[in-house]
């Protein structure tokens, strides 16, 4: 009793009598060795009666043991030794029978433990076994899963996730793997030390199966980081061919745009030398221009490599190739314009140098116009006239300059003509035209007034010419009549005769010629 109540507060057996009175020792005994039974902290010294009374009925309630005493008679000043004595030794016995058969039950319930503790350890392995398969195969099919995200950054993501599938998720997998094998080896010896067949997994979950599976877990993993690196390097070209088509198109946009401020100024001059120079740089604009389509080329070319690969920003991609051949054919059609511009202004400059040209022209004819020399005899007159008959096959000619010229400037006068530009203020045109045609009206004028001259000193001379002659005839005349020869015989006199009457006709038959040159 002594030993089994040691360490108990309140609680000092020394003998069967007092020692029990305060009921304190009964309630030990019993939770020494059922410690379910009573609440010992719980219990105070003071309360003896409570406490005998609790003692005894949880004995006789809960233990089968008959209630030999009662509460007064143990709680009096010198209890019955020998009743006390009585009812402790049932406790005894109880307790040690308790003992035995916990003991022997220990024997069974450590076979029946094993069993149980061996078929837990199966159900565990193959427990284990199925998830550990089911997670493999899970990961090789995840890891056979080729639909990589479209862009580096995805990829990126990708190959870290992979990574940490690698260090973080796998290898704890790896340590169940090699769990499993020697959960096994120990079931397996356990179940040989307990003379029973060894556990055999079934087909499927054995230990070379598991092997097989892990050894294709590697085998994908591998193809997997194959994969993954081939389409970072794939993602990383992308963003390079990307990076350069940007620089590319940066570029051509900077150009394009400068080039259309340029061609979008005229500046040509206002003379014909201005203009033919502002050609000359245009045709070498036009050249420099025409030369760099093959670059803008260069940024579709790139372009369409994106989008074969299938890039993540293919339609910004595309939206600014659009801009860069927008600005390209922009810049074309000003250029067009531009030349368009330019071939007018220098049309009407070589219109306007036409027109100086024919003034010039008329000027030199208007002195040749104005001389006064209208000949000093017949054959100078008539020298002079055929050389007027120059002067105005000249003007003829000059006429149809006037006209050509004339109709021309009505060209840069028609807005629908020259798409509403105007190289010139239009006043000036008309003001240049009425110029020259004032100018070749005068000229007419005066070639007219010239042959008149001409022909009235042509008249002159002629009458003088024709003066001349009549005054010769009339002086050979006179010395025919004049002669005294008139014949020694009648052959000769009638021969002399015959030449007068002849000289009379003729003389008579002259007179109206001379009065026609009379008549001048």
């Amino acid at each position: 009793c002594q030993m089994k109540t040691a360490g108990y507060h309140n609680v000092n057996v020394r003998n069967f009598t007092t020692s029990w009175r305060d009921g304190l020792a009964f309630n030990a005994i019993i939770h020494k060795h059922r410690p379910d039974l009573i609440q010992f902290e719980k219990l105070s010294k003071s309360n003896a009666m409570y406490n005998l009374n609790n003692a005894f009925t949880t004995a006789e309630d809960k233990l089968g043991l008959t209630k030999l005493l009662d509460p007064e008679d143990v709680f009096v000043e010198q209890p019955d030794e020998k009743s006390i004595i009585t009812y402790v030794v049932t406790y005894y016995h109880y307790f040690s029978k308790m003992k035995q058969e916990t003991v022997q039950g220990k024997r069974i319930g450590k076979v029946v433990g094993i069993a149980m503790d061996n078929d837990r350890m199966v159900q565990e392995y193959e427990g284990l076994t199925s998830d550990l398969l089911r997670w493999i195969e899970a990961t090789i099919s995840s890891l056979g899963d080729r639909q990589f995200a479209n862009s580096l950054t995805g990829v990126q993501a990708q190959l870290a996730q992979f990574n940490n599938y690698r260090t973080v998720e796998k290898p704890p997998k790896f340590v169940e793997k090699g769990n499993l094998e020697v959960l096994l080896f120990t079931l397996q010896s356990k179940m040989r030390a307990n003379n029973q067949k060894p556990y055999t997994p079934k087909e499927g979950k054995m230990i070379s199966d598991i092997n097989k599976a892990w050894e294709r877990l590697e085998k994908a993993e591998h193809e997997r980081e194959l994969a993954l690196r081939e389409e970072l390097i794939r993602q990383e070209k992308l963003e390079q061919l990307a990076a350069r088509f940007n620089r590319k198109a940066s570029m051509r946009e900077t150009w394009l745009s400068e080039n259309q401020r340029l061609v979008s100024q005229d500046n040509f001059g206002f003379d014909l030398a201005a203009v033919e120079a502002a050609a000359k740089k245009h045709e070498a604009i036009e050249t420099d221009i025409l030369a760099y389509e093959e670059r803008v080329q260069a940024v579709v070319t790139v372009s369409q490599e994106l989008e074969a690969e299938n890039y993540h920003d293919i339609d910004r991609i595309n939206a600014r190739k659009d801009n860069v051949l927008r600005l390209w054919n922009y810049l074309l059609e000003l250029l067009r314009a531009r030349r368009m511009r330019l071939e007018l202004s220098l049309q009407l400059q070589q219109n306007f140098q036409e027109m100086l040209y024919i003034l010039d022209s008329m000027e030199e004819l208007k002195m040749r116009l104005l001389s006064d020399d209208y000949g000093k005899h017949l054959m100078g007159v008539q020298d002079l006239l055929q050389k007027h008959s120059l002067v105005e096959a000249d003007i003829n000619v000059l006429g149809e300059r006037v006209k050509a010229v004339v109709q021309q400037s009505q060209r840069f006068l028609d807005q629908e003509t020259t798409e509403g530009f105007r190289p010139c203020d239009p006043a000036i045109i008309v003001e240049r035209v009425q110029q020259l045609e004032d100018a070749y009206s005068e000229l007419v004028k005066l070639a007219v007034e010239r042959r008149a001259r001409l022909e009235e000193s042509r008249k002159l001379w002629q009458f003088y010419w024709d003066m001349a002659d009549e005054e010769n005839w009339i002086k050979e005349k006179e010395q025919i009549v004049s002669t005294t020869e008139i014949g020694h015989d009648l052959t000769t006199i009638n021969l002399l005769l015959s030449k007068h009457k002849a000289l009379e006709n003729e003389i008579g038959s002259h007179e109206p010629q001379l009065m026609s040159v009379v008549a001048v």
